[in-house]
């Protein structure tokens, strides 16, 4: 029984589902874009972008072998990756330039699995990379939503049926595509403004010696290119 019950999992979570119509991609990305658009649902929307620009952090700086110390989230939709290893090289830099872009990569990545029906790996993905970063957190708040976002995507991959788990998957790839263009945008007036001295693009300028602004509109190229590559796959064309 437990063998059977485990090799129906794994084909539940590595099988296709059926595409949705197109009127509720439509409408999960219209709901995505007014959350986006609206000071007052970005300000608490925001946060979930903050989890996935430290988590680009985070990933990048293990995976270019240095040692993760820890991650904090804040109230106030800011963040901080910390990471110890050499202060310069190739692997500072990428670290550095991951936080950015790591909401439309991601975004970018899940409109690809959509795009070939595979909804419930999306949302269990997405539930195993929250867990794991949940070990690095190191305070109460980062915990709390990291630890809510998490349940969201396992209630919604267990709990509910295949309508409810594509909206519920669209509208989150979606958000992520649309709202990470945004930061850079906020960024840049920041900087405009003398705000925002210590940015990852100041960071990224000292590591490289090419200048802030040229980092900047990477982050704009990248993103805003997520956004239409994502969206012509979450269309289907």
């Amino acid at each position: 029984m437990a063998t059977t019950s485990a090799a129906d999992l794994w084909d539940r979570v590595v099988g296709t589902q059926p595409a949705p119509s197109t009127l509720l991609v439509l409408a999960t990305g219209s709901i995505a874009l007014a959350v986006v658009v609206f000071r007052t649902t970005w300000l608490i929307a925001r946060n979930a972008v903050t989890i996935a620009h430290e988590g680009g952090h985070g990933l990048v700086a293990l995976l270019t072998g240095r040692t993760l110390q820890g991650i904090r989230l804040h109230s106030d939709t800011s963040g901080l990756t910390v990471s110890r290893g050499k202060p310069t090289g190739l692997g500072m830099i990428l670290t550095a330039a991951a936080g950015y872009v790591a909401p439309s990569l991601l975004g970018l990545a899940g409109a690809w699995l959509l795009a070939s029906g595979h909804i419930t790996a999306l949302l269990w993905g997405a539930t195993a990379l929250l867990a794991a970063m949940l070990v690095m957190i190191r305070n109460a708040y980062g915990m709390l939503t990291v630890v809510l976002a998490g349940a969201a995507f396992f209630l919604v991959s267990w709990l509910t049926g295949p309508e409810v788990q594509a909206a519920f998957a669209y509208a989150v790839v979606w958000f992520l595509l649309l709202g990470g263009v945004r930061p850079p945008f906020e960024l840049q007036r920041k900087r405009r403004y003398g705000e925002a001295a210590d940015s990852d693009p100041d960071q990224l300028a000292r590591l490289t010696h090419v200048p802030a602004v040229v980092w900047l509109l990477f982050f704009h190229i990248v993103t805003l290119s997520s956004l239409i590559g994502g969206g012509r796959w979450l269309l289907g064309r």
